[in-house]
């Protein structure tokens, strides 16, 4: 599948999810056709649209509307990526711009971290040496 066809496909399993009905027989060929079709997209859409992650890469600019990289993993478990856009004042609608046409592949490594945080305060009373 295209990057573009992933974030379909994303979207359409999104709508599933919702109406509690599975989502099967999902190919390369019959995914634009099926994306075309399905009337309860629009809210699955914009849910989408945010991404799972942030990825940290560089993205376009505008005048008008900030952006961010992000990224979300497709239902075949491949990254695709995309730009947000948020913004724009009171007269804004960084939604209309078109985005799922400008997606594009990821690689991603993920690795499992442990962390330890330290939070210091100075002693009072008691506690001072």
């Amino acid at each position: 599948m295209t990057p573009e066809q992933k974030i379909k496909h994303m979207i359409l399993a999104l709508v599933a999810e919702w109406s509690g009905e599975p989502l099967q027989g999902v190919t390369d060929d019959n995914i634009d056709q099926l994306y075309a079709d399905c009337d309860e997209k629009w809210d699955a859409i914009n849910e989408i649209r945010g991404g799972q992650v942030e990825t940290g890469l560089e993205s376009p600019y505008s005048r008008h509307y900030e952006s961010k990289s992000v990224a979300a993993k497709a239902p075949d478990g491949s990254w695709v990526g995309w730009t947000y856009w948020y913004g724009g004042g009171k007269h804004g609608e960084p939604e209309a711009i078109d985005w799922i046409e400008y997606a594009y592949d990821l690689t991603c490594a993920e690795e499992e971290k442990t962390v330890t945080v330290r939070t210091f305060a100075k002693a009072t009373g008691e506690n001072a040496a």
